[in-house]
């Protein structure tokens, strides 16, 4: 008797996504596309999961320096039924100022705080790539199981 394999779940990863994480394939598929909102998004969810993928530096220069631009994509995944920011980094390293842009880190915090009060999207510390990388897998996994396309 043969063991029939799992069904691998389909996830996207956005075309402008320059690094994309490397998931588990016993796990996942990864098809590269453009997502309307987000880094990466699950198949036939595209319009109701996302996450936001943040290095620290880029998250600090996104919430500082190009407000009005990030301000008009989480105005997108506010209306998502799941969607998050994830940094790759921990929080201390926002509250002890370890990022490129001199911006204090009571105004990175905020920003975050901010984001997560005002639009309602959670921003995710994880304290390096790698585990934001299985933050994001099981996250979009378990969008997958709740509400699968």
């Amino acid at each position: 008797m043969s063991r029939s394999s799992p069904t691998l779940v389909p996830l996207i990863a956005d075309t402008r996504e320059k690094e994309p994480y490397s998931f588990d394939s016993r796990l996942v598929v990864v098809e590269r596309r453009a997502l309307p909102a987000g880094d990466y998004s699950v198949a036939g969810l595209e319009g109701v999961v996302a996450v936001e993928r943040k290095t620290i530096d880029d998250f600090v220069s996104t919430v500082i320096h190009q407000r009005a631009r990030f301000r008009r994509e989480l105005l997108k995944l506010a209306g998502y039924r799941a969607a998050c920011v994830v940094v790759e980094a921990g929080l201390l390293e926002v509250l002890q100022g370890r990022y490129r842009g001199g911006a204090h880190p009571n105004a990175v915090l905020g920003s975050a705080l901010s984001i997560t009060l005002d639009y309602r999207i959670p921003v995710f510390f994880c304290s390096s790539r790698q585990a934001a990388c299985q933050f994001v897998q099981a996250y979009l996994l378990g969008a997958h199981a709740r509400w699968k396309a």
